[in-house]
């Protein structure tokens, strides 16, 4: 859309937001009001662009009509690595976690970062930024319940840094200790308990300790866990009383208990969502209680409320495990590093190292930060990074990465990226993004929910209003039923079952070397029906390798490789390295020339002894006087034909041999393409710029029978929209020349450096092994397939229970027995994605 003088576009960060309906309502909203051109909200990364005619409106008005809605808005900026999983609950009070920005700062504005303990849920981070930014000078509030950390910008001329402690300690939590600014260490569990008891009066968690998720300890550590005891605890002891025909009113006190402690949060939260005109699950169920006790129901709304905490609660547990998949990467990087200054070692935070220090690295040490090596070699376990079991041999001028472990030898290595922009960085960043973003059969459910829920609430309306007015019926039956409608109507386990899927999905992924932008990516991988390879760094290595040294009689092929490494030693030509690399693979001992002289364009001279000798091209020898033989000439036209680049040996008598050159077929591309076609990928295509004859020879060495040959960028790109005409069409790439026809794919994988592929593709394959492709599309296609799954299956069961809910055959306890059931078994359904380790599994 052309912008106007007068028409500006904004994007705002908005908290607050539980799922689909949420974006709805400020969308609604904000179209409403005068001068707002378009408005667009996700939720999935909680952001709101709208356009506005800055004559009519004002960003001010624009965040106002946001916040009257119940949200917190940030200011907009760019976006920082940032801890995004949502914490998708069906009591639905607001557990994400915030984004961190970094915003344009003036001389007078400085920048804050604390560690806050005490926080329970999301909730409770809100309440924070809420409370912070209505202190004069602050701005840029940003609280990360994830990681208890509190990030913010304030005026010192306005407001002290110590003002700002005391308010968040009136609010009732603790501040820790003063953090730097794009720390990625020590987060804590990504899904704490949730049970919303917002008096804060209670003791606060050292900051050091997790809260321990395994086992019973779950149930006695959290506050959620300890609601779900007490409250199971008030119905037995009322169940006990009820059968011992001891007092009514002594059973229903226990009742109450029950209730109270279950229903306290969900009760909070329900009316909080009625403030806003919506009806989520807390202000159903909320109703549905308080209807059962009206008709002294006590036993039964007492057990309601106990089966729905004890189900959100399993819920958040087993949903929580899959979003730790991040957390594993971001406990990796050492908070400190050591660094060479001068003649001595010392040890700083990460954050403060710059580019180009010295670090120093022992044996068992993890890597601080991405680097080069400049001295000493070891072993390195890279498997955090590329899913690699096996350590890779490093020794100067390799790269490392930071939080990959030394386990052999001493290093020295030259810093190249600061902490926050380390691979680990941004790899954590897109895993959390991707985790948080919505496929597109999520936004089919959002909006299937958005006419479900209000279509079961007017049926729960006429079933308790029409019977007993024009049919008689008693009052008090049809009542019930239409509580049992109300908690029929939320959709909690539809909503969630393509979440669940995703977060799984990706958090496996990642784990393997393999990350998705997003779920729209792994959702397109899972329908692929035709994949485009580039030939040149994808399949092919990119780089040289010897693929033959030939004699002419004169000298052994051995004595050849030997002259040609010998001279080549010195140079850095991609020619050279390849046969100097092969020389040592095959135990040759290289000699030292003298007289060595490099002729640009052609090659290079040198003697050994009184003998001259010249390694290059034929125009060196040409111009160097030097005849070649027709059985020379002969064996030239060979290796060309083979579509080989030949170097040639030789003497002022002529040549000795011949050394043959092409770039090398990476050694797991036919395994890839193996696995390919057997997961039901038929139609592989190669596209490259080559020659038809090189083209023929990689197509038929990696099992691919289709190519197109002598293709320029824009041939690559008309080919891929020809695909696309037929199928849902991947491409993958090294993003280096062939981004057109990446950006025109449906989905595209990139194979390359991570800093390339990051901004190239939908799918990077960290470490470049194609056979992760495979793994890539097959986890696809069984994400697909569960969240068919779980969609269906929810469906069906809101549907029978709509059914026998209306004919009064299920009770409130059944129907949030089965709402919370259905919720767990798609959840645990999902979360064996999380299981997946191999295209094997």
């Amino acid at each position: 859309m052309t912008q106007t003088p007068s028409l500006k576009t904004q994007l705002l960060q908005v908290d607050g937001m539980d799922c689909g309906s949420c974006a709805k309502t400020i969308e609604a909203s904000l179209l409403s009001l005068r001068g707002v051109t378009e408005a667009t909200v996700s939720f999935a990364t909680a952001k709101v662009k709208v356009s506005y005619d800055t004559k009519l409106l004002s960003e001010t008005e624009i965040r106002n009509r946001i916040t009257a809605l119940g949200y917190t808005v940030k200011l907009s900026g760019e976006a920082k690595p940032h801890n995004h999983s949502h914490c998708c609950e069906s009591d639905h009070d607001h557990d994400h976690k915030h984004d961190d920005h970094e915003h344009v700062e003036v001389a007078s504005v400085k920048k804050l970062q604390v560690k806050v303990n005490g926080m329970d849920c999301g909730s409770c981070a809100k309440t924070i930024e809420v409370g912070l930014q209505q202190m004069a000078g602050v701005r840029d509030v940003s609280v990360n319940f994830a990681t208890e950390r509190l990030q913010l910008s304030y005026d010192p001329q306005l407001v002290s840094e110590t003002a700002i402690y005391d308010r968040i300690k009136g609010l009732g939590y603790t501040v820790e200790e003063s953090l730097e600014a794009s720390s990625y260490h020590h987060t804590q569990d990504d899904c704490h308990d949730h049970n919303h008891d917002h008096n804060h009066n209670h003791p606060v968690t050292k900051p050091t300790q997790k809260h321990n998720s395994a086992g019973w300890k779950f149930w006695i550590a959290n506050r959620r866990g300890q609601s779900v005891i007490l409250a199971g605890v008030g119905l037995v002891l009322g169940l006990l009383t009820q059968h011992l025909a001891l007092s009514i009113w002594i059973a229903r006190g226990f009742y109450g208990v029950g209730i109270v402690v279950a229903g306290y949060p969900i009760a909070r939260a329900g009316l909080f969502e009625l403030r806003l005109r919506r009806a989520d699950m807390n202000l159903l169920m909320t109703i549905s209680v308080i209807g059962a006790v009206i008709l002294g129901d006590w036993f039964e709304g007492a057990l309601v409320l106990f089966l729905f905490s004890l189900g959100t609660t399993l819920q958040v547990f087993t949903f929580g495990r899959t979003r730790n998949a991040i957390s594993a990467l971001m406990d990796l990087t050492p908070p400190t590093a050591t660094v060479k200054r001068g003649s001595k070692e010392v040890t700083v935070p990460v954050e403060s190292v710059q580019v180009g220090d010295i670090l120093t690295i022992r044996p068992g040490q993890r890597v601080a930060l991405d680097g080069i090596v400049v001295s000493g070699t070891s072993a390195i376990d890279q498997s955090p990074i590329t899913g690699e079991s096996i350590p890779e041999d490093k020794e100067r001028g390799d790269t490392v990465y930071a939080g990959t472990l030394n386990q052999s030898g001493f290093l020295e290595v030259k810093v190249t990226h600061t902490s926050n922009d380390t691979t680990v960085a941004k790899i954590i960043h897109l895993v959390e993004e991707a985790q948080g973003s919505r496929a597109p059969t999520q936004q089919w459910v959002d909006r299937f929910a958005e006419v479900y829920t209000p279509i079961v609430i007017l049926i729960a309306i006429a079933i308790a209003v029409i019977p007993p007015l024009a049919f008689a019926q008693p009052f008090h039956v049809w009542l019930y039923r239409a509580l049992v409608m109300l908690v029929i109507a939320c959709p909690c386990a539809l909503v969630i079952s393509t979440p669940v899927s995703i977060v799984s999905a990706i958090g496996a992924a990642s784990r393997q070397g393999v990350l998705f932008k997003g779920g729209n990516a792994l959702e397109t991988a899972g329908h692929l029906t035709t994949l485009a390879f580039d030939k040149t760094g994808t399949l092919t290595q990119g780089l040289p390798v010897v693929q033959e040294v030939y004699d002419l009689g004169k000298v052994s092929t051995n004595v050849v490789l030997q002259i040609a490494a010998s001279l080549e030693q010195l140079s850095e030509h991609p020619l050279a390295k390849a046969i100097v690399a092969n020389a040592r693979l095959e135990g040759i001992e290289l000699e030292t020339p003298v007289n060595f002289t490099a002729l640009p364009g052609k090659g290079i001279q040198a003697s050994f002894g009184e003998v001259l000798y010249f390694v290059g091209n034929r125009r060196l020898f040409t111009d160097s006087g030097i005849r070649l033989s027709s059985e020379a000439e002969s064996l030239l036209a060979e290796i060309e034909n083979l579509s080989q680049t030949p170097v040639l040996v030789g003497t002022t008598q002529g040549l000795l041999g011949a050394i043959a050159l092409s770039d090398g077929l990476r050694l797991e591309a036919t395994e890839a393409v193996r696995q390919l076609k057997r997961f039901g990928l038929k139609r592989l295509v190669m596209l490259t710029g080559d020659r038809t004859a090189v083209a023929q020879k990689i197509a038929q060495q990696v099992g691919i029978t289709e190519y197109q040959a002598q293709l320029l960028p824009q041939d690559k790109l008309q080919a891929i929209q020809q695909l696309r005409q037929v199928g849902v069409t991947g491409m993958v790439g090294d993003g280096i020349n062939d981004a057109p026809a990446l950006a025109a794919a449906d989905i595209s994988f990139a194979v390359g450096g991570i800093d390339i592929a990051l901004e190239t593709a939908d799918v990077v394959l960290v470490g470049s092994d194609l056979r992760r492709l495979a793994y890539a599309v097959e986890l696809s296609r069984r994400t697909v397939s569960v969240i068919q799954q779980n969609v269906v299956f929810s469906l069906v069961t809101k549907g029978l229970f709509l059914l026998l809910g209306t004919f009064g055959f299920v009770g409130l306890a059944i129907a949030v027995l089965a709402d919370t059931g259905t919720s767990l078994l798609v959840t645990a359904n999902g979360m064996r994605l999380f299981r997946t380790k191999t295209i094997e599994d």
